[in-house]
């Protein structure tokens, strides 16, 4: 497969993933009716910064894709990220598990540390490129704990 598709296939997988979710929860996000605290940012926020997020995501598994960098240990640590990600908020928005998806989204945040370490360890731009995911997720965790305690 040539560097184009690698790229166009890397990056569709996860921004699909994540539309897929979207649909799937739209009829069930409250975001809106929830109590919500400090630094809560409006709804409109999340798609475009998860869009921005998975095409990061891809670009930075391509980058170790396309260089024959990609091992079974990275494809593992990736995709499990991505289906917990997924889960995240079919737990938070559809069954309102708000707590148990507290939890969750910290069994995320220790993936995606894992991801950034293996990833920065065969190519340091394809670790950096995760670095705004974990911030986001840490961000995420507070607004998701505030939320539950809020509600």
């Amino acid at each position: 497969m040539n560097k184009l598709k690698i790229y166009i296939k890397s990056i569709l997988i996860p921004v699909v993933v994540g539309g897929i979710v979207g649909i799937i929860i739209s009829r069930f996000i409250d975001y809106q009716d929830l109590i919500k605290p400090f630094l809560a940012p409006p709804a409109i926020t999340f798609p475009i910064v998860w869009t921005i997020l998975y095409i990061l995501m891809g670009v930075s598994y391509a980058i170790l894709k396309v260089n024959g960098l990609a091992d079974e240990n990275v494809n593992l640590i990736y995709y499990l990220q991505l289906g917990i990600n997924a889960l995240w908020s079919i737990f938070f928005f559809a069954f309102k598990w708000r707590l148990f998806s507290f939890f969750w989204i910290l069994l995320l945040i220790l993936c995606v540390i894992a991801m950034i370490m293996r990833f920065e360890c065969r190519n340091k731009v394809a670790g950096l490129l995760q670095i705004p995911y974990l911030l986001w997720l840490i961000f995420a965790g507070y607004l998701n704990l505030a939320i539950y305690i809020l509600n």
